[in-house]
């Protein structure tokens, strides 16, 4: 389903696509407009969010692996990041869904940047 479950990668993604939608300047004083990212990383199209119990029983594994792996500080940071970009936070908001569940996000081909929520147990 999904080809990459990442908490680091999913943060500098959302980080990327924040920094654009708030129109930062480029670095290193370039003039390039927020429209034109670097070709290295995949171009945010859209948001999904899914609960991690809603995934097949192999990505659950992979998922928990990524959180285990996680520490307390690239979450907080992750979800802050989401928290500010308000395409991501009004996906979870549909979903019913805070920034405080989401434990990973995967990054599909297609654009699409998956938030994975996992409810308190």
């Amino acid at each position: 389903m999904f080809k990459t479950i990442a908490l680091a990668a999913g943060f500098t993604l959302i980080g990327a696509m924040a920094a654009g939608a708030q129109q930062a300047p480029a670095p290193q004083g370039q003039t390039q407009s927020p429209a034109a990212t670097p070709d290295a990383a995949p171009k945010i199209q859209r948001f999904n969010v899914v609960d991690v119990s809603e995934l097949p029983q192999e990505t659950q594994e992979q998922v928990e692996q990524v959180v285990a792996q996680a520490s307390e500080d690239s979450l907080k940071q992750l979800r802050s990041t989401i928290d500010a970009t308000p395409e991501a936070k009004a996906a979870l908001d549909a979903k019913g869904a805070t920034s405080a569940q989401v434990v990973a996000t995967a990054m599909g081909t297609d654009g699409t940047l998956t938030l994975i929520t996992k409810k308190k147990s």
